[in-house]
This record gives C-alpha cells, sequence and structure tokens, in this order.
C-alpha cells in the first residue's frame, strides 16, 4: 500500500528541491547586480509611487461591485432553475409556482437594477 505513495512523495521532494534550488540562484545572481536607489525603488506600473499607499476608492466603485455580485448569484440560481424547470413542464401546477417564483425573483432584482440605475449609481460620468 504504501508504494502508491511514492509518487506524490517523489513529486513534494522535486517541488522542495526546486523551491530551494531557485531561492539560492536568485540569492547569488541578484547581489552580482549593480544596485542604486532607482533600481531598489519600488515599481507601480510605470508611475512614481508618490502619495498614500491606499488611495480612496469612491463609493461608486463599490457600490457597482455590489451590484456585479448580486447579478453574478442570480445566474448561480437561475442556471439550476432551468436544469429543473424542464423536468417540472408536463405538470402543470408545480411548473405554473416554480415559473412564478423564478418570475419574481428576477422582477426583484429587475427592481434593485432600476432603483441603482435611478439613482445614478451606474453614471460614471460624476
Amino acid at each position: 500500500m504504501q508504494e502508491n505513495y511514492l509518487p506524490i512523495l517523489l513529486q513534494l521532494i522535486i517541488a522542495a528541491g526546486f523551491a530551494v534550488v531557485t531561492l539560492i540562484a536568485s540569492a547569488l545572481l541578484g547581489r552580482s547586480a549593480a544596485r542604486n536607489q532607482v533600481k531598489d525603488s519600488a515599481y507601480e506600473c510605470g508611475m512614481l509611487p508618490v502619495g498614500e499607499a491606499q488611495p480612496r476608492f469612491s463609493v461608486k466603485f463599490y457600490i457597482v461591485a455590489m451590484l456585479f455580485v448580486l447579478f453574478d448569484i442570480e445566474v448561480v440560481f437561475f442556471y439550476p432553475w432551468s436544469v429543473i424547470y424542464k423536468d417540472y413542464v408536463t405538470d402543470p401546477a408545480l411548473g405554473g409556482s416554480i415559473l412564478a417564483i423564478a418570475f419574481s425573483f428576477a422582477a426583484i432584482l429587475l427592481g434593485a437594477f432600476g432603483y441603482a440605475w435611478k439613482k445614478g449609481v451606474l453614471d460614471w460620468k460624476s
């Protein structure tokens, strides 16, 4: 039974060895480079690292993120519903109630989207 774990042990040894060799090579080769203040400064995508470390974001950013999560969850709920609904189409009592529940769920989410749109949350110009 222990021979089944030999490939896993071998993979762990190779991974650990690769990590150690890479760290040692980086330390040895990194020392040979010329060091100065410009090379040692933080690189921020071409921008000079000036100002606060954590910039303030607009509240609209967070609201749009919450709306994205809300509608992402909507898709997560609607996909299994659509898979189950095809099994209940033949039963008029269950099929109609399941369809009504799904439409009410979509109407609530559409109302929330309309409210956000009316409040100007999705307007990025202001």
